[in-house]
């Protein structure tokens, strides 16, 4: 197997995130006598797959030649036919895949009919890893059958979030703030609260400037629709904007709000307050992938306590703010011993400038 081929798929794979949302992004190379002869990556308002986009561009250099793939080819029939046997019918002598399908539909069959048409099949073990990673809110979907939701915050070395008076000015760099956007692009849905809404009015939206296959759901959770109709949020809805709220909201107050094309969505939780793991499984019924927390510290404890976060990614900038009314990451409650404090693992750090550092780390769930 040649390595650079591979990594040249997955490099392929890269240009289709943020366009391919139900769906993986996966990129496929085509092989011959040491010539690449067919590529191709997919975008799901492109329809085909990665493999029938390099098959196309192949022709009938595809017959006896490898394909280097990011992911096993399908062998089931959803928006189009199985690629697997597209690839058998190609005259594909060789297949290299990055890994097997997640999908339960898929799962291993589509690398064995291959072989047992005669295709030469082979996993390569060694890019598992970095394909997962490409398409991490994807596995995860097909694995729990829910988005992956994570966490995201700028905070300070003493990990606050936010000063007692004026919040004017950012805690991290413009290039945090711009990492941030290619996070944004590549999430279905972006959740904040009421509180950040009413203090910061935030447009929440996408502005990394690439293209995206579905709209950015924009969610505010509102226990009893405080949400100004005359915010940015509001006025910019486009059916791209969902209000969670509870039955104590003003039903006055909600159809104000559906007349401005904003959905809501009533769900009761504990103690007046908004249920988000139904709103979890409700996002999971839409299909969608993930789910990116940017909220103020209530919020953040909620979200964390509750258990739906999968992740985090904290942003670090070189400030201490201190005191004790500087609002913390994540507030409410919180653990009163410490043998009870939320655990995370497989942390990675991320160096964003010179004195600026992200943290990445999978929160360890109860049992």
């Amino acid at each position: 197997m040649n390595h650079d081929y591979m990594r040249e798929a997955l490099e392929l794979a890269r240009q289709g995130l943020g366009q391919t949302s139900p769906n993986p992004a996966v990129g496929a190379i085509i092989v011959r006598d040491g010539e690449i002869c067919g590529s191709g990556f997919h975008t799901y308002a492109g329809v085909k797959h990665a493999e029938i986009v390099a098959l196309d561009a192949a022709g009938d250099k595809a017959r006896g030649a490898t394909m280097y793939v990011t992911l096993e080819p399908c062998c089931h029939q959803g928006r189009t036919g199985p690629c697997s046997k597209a690839i058998i019918d190609a005259g594909i002598s060789r297949v290299v895949a990055a890994m097997e399908d997640p999908n339960p539909k898929v799962s291993g069959a589509g690398l064995r009919e291959l072989a047992a048409a005669g295709v030469d099949v082979y996993l390569a073990h060694e890019f598992r890893a970095e394909a997962e990673r490409l398409n991490e809110s994807f596995v995860h979907f097909m694995r729990h059958q829910r988005p992956l939701v994570f966490l995201k915050s700028a905070v300070t070395l003493d990990g606050k979030i936010a000063a007692p008076e004026d919040n004017s000015g950012w805690i991290t760099s413009e290039k945090a703030r711009l990492h941030v956007q290619t996070i944004r692009h590549e999430s279905d849905t972006i959740l904040t609260g009421i509180g950040t809404v009413l203090g910061d009015d935030p447009l929440m939206t996408d502005r990394s400037g690439f293209a995206r296959q579905r709209p950015l759901l924009r969610i505010v959770l509102d226990s009893q629709l405080r949400i100004p109709v005359t915010s940015r949020i509001v006025e910019s809805s486009r059916n791209d904007l969902l209000v969670v709220t509870t039955s104590a909201a003003s039903p006055a107050r909600q159809k104000e709000l559906e007349a401005h094309g904003v959905e809501v969505m009533m769900l009761d939780g504990r103690d007046g307050r908004t249920d988000l793991p139904a709103l979890v499984k409700r996002l999971a019924e839409r299909c969608y992938l993930s789910v990116m927390i940017e909220a103020g510290s209530k919020v953040n404890w909620a979200a964390l306590e509750s258990g739906i976060v999968d992740k985090i990614f904290f942003y670090y900038a070189p400030k201490i703010l201190g005191g004790m009314q500087s609002l913390p990451v994540a507030g409410g409650t919180g653990r009163r011993r410490r043998v009870d404090a939320i655990r995370f693992r497989d942390v990675h750090l991320h160096q964003i400038t010179a004195d600026e550092f992200a943290v990445e780390a999978w929160m360890v769930k109860e049992q």
